[in-house]
């Protein structure tokens, strides 16, 4: 795949607002722009409707639940298809489910049929559209910028979502209080005719695949064992998951506290949410500067404690002073979304990108999605104020926890193109793709005084060959040469092993397998081996 960019070098791709010079990136960027600044009219209409249905704390927060609970579902379905199947077309099928979806929420409640209960289920269906789509749309940015531009492209993925809520919920807000909750149903169903008519005008390139593609459940399970293996991507996940928890408390009780301690009605709520979009549009303007004087680890730790202080405020501060923090709060909030975004768009090799970030996803969403539940409860017992106190000491630990739980010094600094300096495995009949599974046997002579430093090399590529799609891997001292290593690991396929060295193995992969080449005696193998399973019946 190739980016949609301008014409000749990027001379300014370092720039918060480079990506949008490409067409491509441009128009869908609008779409999903216009599109969300529905759905977060729709946000502050269900909520608001439930305010006005006097529904509990824990009913009020369940919006955040049932919209985000999805992800938990379908995250990994998603990731397989997006990284299966063509993601413009599913893309298309996806948003034309969820604008039916939408239409439905907003004929129910135009009819007074609609309850907060109805509400709620409304709510998870239009959540499952969204999380069948996520992945697809984080996996196909790097068709669209080249790499320098991801930070800039993951910060103005950020600003589709808080651009749109610092505009949705002020326009949701007023036709709620002139029209009712049913008007920005139905524009929310209109706005997702513009994502299917850009989806539509882009002519994705068609995928060159050299090999058969997976089974969905096989590539789902490949996901998975990718992440297992894979240590920089597994720190990533844990810091979503560190801070998305707390922060979810504000996004779930701010219905409540503009309401009971702000004392606003449905348009003085939209104004909330629109200081919070306000302040995240200005972080992207800001990111790249904080990118150039910090570490990834220290913008974690300052928008954690920064986004604390727009908790408590609300919680506790007058209307003067608390909207007016609420502005650091979105600015903290789309910093620490655009580091782990960048991180993990970056880390993930690109065969398995979507599946990736269907994980991130899963954990980010899933982590908002809990802490909305659980944060309800809190607040339905010891009331609104001291739940979001809570979230914020947990904010404050969460940027402590930088120093013991940073994110890896690697972190997407490794090369992921596709290395071809595996050889294509050499065999005397031609396997089918099904044949398997394969155990791979390579022997490597090993310099006497190099074992150690060659043995600890060969963990890495251990983990290699785990990420790729192996399994069972282990490395053995062969008893009557003790120069003599072997290392095995087992295909469940051919077909996988073909991928594995077609598809998967990467630049920064091949680079673990030289240095640990470099400690035996010729530089390379001594002998590799194919041993395909024979069925038990034979």
């Amino acid at each position: 795949m190739t980016a949609d960019l301008a014409a000749g070098p990027d001379t300014h791709s370092s720039s918060a607002w480079a990506p949008l010079r490409g067409r491509v990136y441009r128009t869908l960027f609008i779409a999903q722009l216009v599109s969300n600044i529905g759905l977060w009219m729709q946000t502050v209409g269900s909520q608001w409707f439930l305010v006005e249905q006097n529904s509990s704390a824990t009913v009020v927060a369940l919006v955040q639940t049932a919209s985000l609970l999805p992800t938990l579902f379908f995250a990994l379905l998603a990731g397989g298809l997006a990284d299966l199947l063509d993601r413009r077309k599913l893309l298309i099928a996806i948003s034309t489910y969820t604008a039916i979806a939408a239409t439905a929420t907003a004929v129910l409640a135009f009819t007074d049929v609609l309850t907060p209960v109805m509400l709620l289920a409304m709510t998870f269906l239009l959540g499952c559209g969204s999380a069948l789509s996520s992945p697809a749309w984080q996996a196909i940015q790097p068709e669209l910028v080249p790499a320098e531009q991801i930070p800039a492209a993951s910060a103005l993925g950020g600003v589709t979502v808080n651009g749109a809520r610092a505009v949705g919920p002020a326009i949701g807000g007023v036709i709620v209080a002139a029209a009712g909750p049913a008007a920005v149903f139905a524009i929310n169903a209109l706005t997702f005719v513009v994502i299917i008519g850009a989806l539509v005008w882009w002519r994705r390139p068609a995928d060159d695949r050299s090999v058969d593609r997976e089974r969905l459940g096989r590539s789902m399970l490949t996901g998975l064992h990718y992440m297992q293996s894979a240590p920089i991507v597994r720190r990533i996940l844990l810091r979503s998951a560190l801070f998305a928890f707390p922060a979810s408390a504000l996004w779930a009780l701010l219905p409540l506290a503009s309401s009971r301690h702000l004392h606003f009605g449905a348009s003085g709520y939209g104004l909330v949410l629109g200081m919070l979009g306000v302040g995240a549009v200005s972080g992207v303007a800001l990111y790249p500067r904080l990118r150039q004087s910090m570490s990834g680890n220290a913008v974690l730790a300052l928008s954690a404690v920064t986004y604390a202080v727009g908790v408590v405020s609300v919680a506790y501060l007058p209307a003067g002073a608390a909207v007016p923090l609420l502005l650091l709060s979105g600015a903290a909030w789309i910093a620490t979304l655009t580091t782990l975004n960048a991180a993990i768009q970056l880390s993930l090799a690109h065969w398995v990108r979507a599946r990736g970030m269907s994980i991130y996803l899963l954990v980010f969403m899933g982590s908002q999605a809990l802490g909305s539940f659980v944060w309800g409860l809190v607040a339905s017992h010891v009331g609104f104020a001291a739940a979001l106190l809570i979230s914020a000491v947990l904010l404050v630990v969460t940027a402590a926890s930088v120093t013991v739980l940073p994110l890896r010094a690697d972190t997407g600094t490794l090369p992921r193109g596709v290395s071809t300096a595996w050889p294509t495995p050499m065999v005397m009949f031609e396997p089918e793709p099904d044949d398997g599974p394969v155990v791979v046997s390579v022997t490597y002579r090993v310099r006497p005084d190099s074992t150690t430093d060659f043995d600890r090399a060969m963990a890495a590529v251990g983990k290699a060959r785990r990420r790729t799609g192996g399994y069972s891997w282990a490395l053995f001292r062969n008893g009557e040469d003790p120069s003599l290593r072997v290392e095995q690991f087992t295909a469940r396929s051919w077909g996988d092993l073909e991928r594995q060295h077609r598809e998967r193995w990467t630049e920064s992969d091949h680079q673990r397998m030289t240095e640990a080449l470099s400690y035996t005696v010729t530089g390379t193998t001594e002998k590799e081996e194919h041993l395909f399973g024979v069925p038990a019946d034979r």
